[in-house]
């Protein structure tokens, strides 16, 4: 009995052993989740979420949103017996199924979680089911849901109520309700809102009803999880088009409605480009400083950060952007974020269309250079440990999305599109295709091959293109590590101009650069930006000190101005020159906004100089609360900080 009892004893302790190994490994294990998306639980490849009613009341108190969501789903597995959704820190209370005989009970459960990824939703249904099922649940948000930010008044512009807004993409829809958290599931939704009197509620969607404390929505499009967004604030708005208001705490609305006042004239081109616009409105809200995007671009109101109110418009093509997303992500979406170029690089193309149609072929390309620019210095710093990142298709296996996020899906993506356009005859061949392709596929989630193949399919119909077709490397393109493989002929007139700007300042001492003819030569605002971003881009410049950097300010007006573009490329050079002395500068603007765009390349290279780096993890630990998740997160992954630290 005794040796029995030995062996049964030793069993266990292996099990044990072996657990708890498994429980160590489990968020590389687990990192593949589903067939359809790396990042989701969901088995969406037996149901779809086809609607979803959501009732939630906003308490400022809590910080956090509770309630109901009603998910409709359509089933397409026979005598289903498990649902899994995904969940991230939510609080769920119950889950009930609606039928013709009423509601019943189901029971459930939550576990699988992955760090920075979430946790599984297991929903047992009582028999074998089949056809269309409706479940509502009841839950609660965590305080510190990834996809929310709760601002106290203090915080905001106003100064005198509270601000809530989100941030879902890529994965943290999941952190405001359970729900299928994959780009290849599309659902429509209504929304009951429930939040203090005295500020405003608005949604992705159009309001159909309100009175105090309370607003009603509706969304009628199809949509992915990553585009519900949702924002509470004191909140005005102003018309600045046909279609479109702009929505701003006071103190900023007549700013921003001058700022954004091309919006219809952006619309007009991208329906020229892309086909009718399906979202009934196109509005846009001027988000507070912790927004950490320059643009979101949820349907029917567009997030942007308040870093694009330049002053002079310069920044608007942002907005141009999003609008194109209308199409391009909103219309046809990647079914899993290791195809974000589809959303993105697409994005960038139809944008850089509207840019060149409203101010010319010189400027459509500028901008593509310009983004280049941007490109090589992303790869250089975000990416220099991570190049496996710099593929225009990347595996998520073992990394989340907000790991892999960068610029290479947009630019890179949108210099293969413009490499094929240029290949298969010229914008009057390719916009008739690229039109045909959103039309075929509006409204649903797709790969690269659905791309490829309907390229094939369209430009074989004539013979003469079968050789320009078998040009293509799609194995480099899509897989190959690095900047484009080619980069198309273009106009380079406005980057002459800041080529050799930089080359002056980079080359040559004060003297000489006083005296220049050059300096004579007036560059616009987006020169001046793309004439920093090269002089950054230079291995050495003679004589980096603070006298020159001060005469750089004044010749060019980048000590005063207001464009955050160019401040953030100055503050930059503070950094390589090592001016401690301006140390309370770079930190000034890295604190005035947590756009992840300008804070990531501040505090990886201040993390990288012996004598600014504990004063950057210092700035970081005092103001990281004023960040959304995403933005922390990945901050403290550049400066190397543990998470236990965020």
């Amino acid at each position: 009995m005794y040796n029995f009892v030995k062996r049964i004893l030793s069993m266990l302790f292996s099990v044990y052993i072996l657990v708890s190994l498994l429980a160590l490994y489990r968020p590389i294990i687990t990192m593949r989740l589903s067939p359809l998306d790396p990042s989701s639980y969901s088995n969406a490849h037996e149901l779809i979420i086809r609607h979803v009613d959501l009732d939630w009341t906003v308490n400022f108190d809590k910080s956090t949103i509770s309630g109901t969501a009603t998910l409709h789903f359509k089933l397409t597995k026979q005598d289903l017996e498990e649902i899994f959704l995904d969940v991230s820190d939510i609080s769920v209370s119950s889950v009930v199924t609606k039928s013709s005989a009423g509601e019943i009970p189901l029971d459930w459960d939550i576990g699988g979680t992955v760090e920075n990824v979430g946790s599984k939703l297991t929903i047992y249904l009582p028999t074998k089911t089949n056809g269309d099922l409706t479940l509502v649940i009841t839950y609660e948000t965590s305080p510190k849901a990834s996809a929310l930010q709760w601002l106290t008044p203090e915080q905001t512009f106003g100064k005198k109520h509270p601000y809530l807004f989100s941030q879902c993409q890529a994965i943290h829809a999941r952190s405001i309700l359970p729900c299928q958290d994959t780009p290849a599931v599309k659902f429509t939704y209504n929304a009951t809102l429930h939040h203090p009197e005295e500020v405003t509620g608005l949604m992705s969607a159009i309001k159909v009803d309100s009175e105090p404390g309370v607003s009603k929505f509706q969304q009628k499009t199809p949509i992915p999880s990553y585009l519900l967004a949702i924002v509470v604030g004191a909140l005005v708005s102003k018309p600045i088009g046909p279609i479109s208001s702009v929505w701003a705490e006071q103190e900023q609305i007549d700013e921003a409605a001058e700022e954004f006042s091309q919006t219809a004239d952006f619309i007009a081109k991208a329906e020229e480009i892309c086909g009718p616009y399906v979202w009934e409105r196109y509005d846009l809200l001027v988000m507070p400083p912790s927004f950490p995007f320059g643009g979101m671009e949820n349907p029917c109101l567009t997030f942007v950060t308040p870093t694009l109110l330049a002053g002079d418009k310069s920044l608007a093509t942002v907005v141009a952007h999003e609008i194109a997303h209308s199409w391009t992500g909103n219309l046809v979406t990647n079914r899993n974020f290791e195809h974000f170029w589809l959303n993105e690089g697409f994005t960038v193309f139809v944008e850089g269309k509207i840019v060149g149609r409203l101010a010319g072929n010189a400027s459509r390309d500028f901008h593509a250079l310009h983004g280049l620019s941007e490109l090589s210095d992303c790869i250089k710093t975000q990416l220099a440990d991570t190049p496996e990142l710099t593929k225009l298709v990347v595996d998520l296996s073992e990394c989340a999305p907000d790991d892999a996020f960068s610029t290479v899906p947009y630019i890179k993506g949108s210099t293969f599109l413009r490499y094929l356009e240029d290949l298969l005859g010229g914008p009057s061949k390719f916009e008739p295709f690229f039109r045909a392709y959103l039309n075929r596929f509006k409204y649903q989630s797709v790969l690269t091959n659905d791309f490829k193949q309907m390229l094939y399919e369209w430009f074989r119909e004539d013979a003469k293109n079968e050789a320009l077709l078998e040009r293509i490397d799609w194995d480099l393109w899509l897989f190959g590590e690095g900047m484009p493989p080619v980069i198309p002929s273009y106009d380079r007139s406005m980057l002459e101009a800041c080529l050799a700007h930089a080359a002056l300042w980079a080359e040559n001492d004060l003297d000489t650069i006083r005296n220049s003819p050059l300096l004579k030569q007036r560059l616009v605002s987006v020169q001046l930006i793309e004439f920093l971003a090269q002089l950054l881009e230079k291995k050495k410049i003679v004589d980096l000190t603070g006298e020159k950097i001060a005469l750089l300010g004044e010749t060019y007006g980048f000590s005063t101005t207001k464009n955050a573009e160019l401040r953030f490329r100055f503050v930059r050079l503070y950094i390589r020159a090592r001016l401690i002395d301006k140390m309370d500068e770079i930190l000034a603007f890295a604190n005035s906004n947590f756009r992840m765009k300008f804070v990531r390349p501040v505090y990886k290279e201040l993390g990288a100089w012996p004598q600014g780096r504990p004063i950057a993890i210092e700035n970081y630990n005092r103001v990281k609360d004023q960040m959304m998740t995403v933005c922390a997160y990945t901050v403290a992954k550049d400066l190397g900080i543990s998470d236990a630290s965020v």
